[in-house]
């Protein structure tokens, strides 16, 4: 299969799997907020009753999960095809 072929079929894959990996990257943040801040809930940003650091850690916390989930799926997902195509995704 040509490399056109592989970035193509790479594409609706990705979008399935970003979409994926946003609900996996979300539960882990739930159960690692739950565990580290002993509290149900993540702070909102607009949340008055939270202070800045509880706020900033949490987001911070947040985006490093969702970046490294995103990384994983999307290696993992260029991988997988090219496996199947013989080319990698650009």
């Amino acid at each position: 299969m040509s490399k056109r072929m592989g970035k193509v079929a790479y594409r609706p894959v990705g979008v399935l799997m970003g979409i994926a990996a946003g609900a996996i990257a979300g539960s882990i943040f739930r159960q690692v907020w739950k565990m580290t801040a002993g509290d149900g809930e993540a702070p909102n940003a607009t949340d008055e009753d939270r202070r800045w650091g509880e706020i900033l850690a949490a987001a911070a916390l947040q985006g490093a999960i969702f970046a490294v989930v995103r990384a994983a799926v999307d290696r993992g997902g260029a991988v997988g095809v090219r496996r199947l195509t013989g080319s990698w995704p650009d």
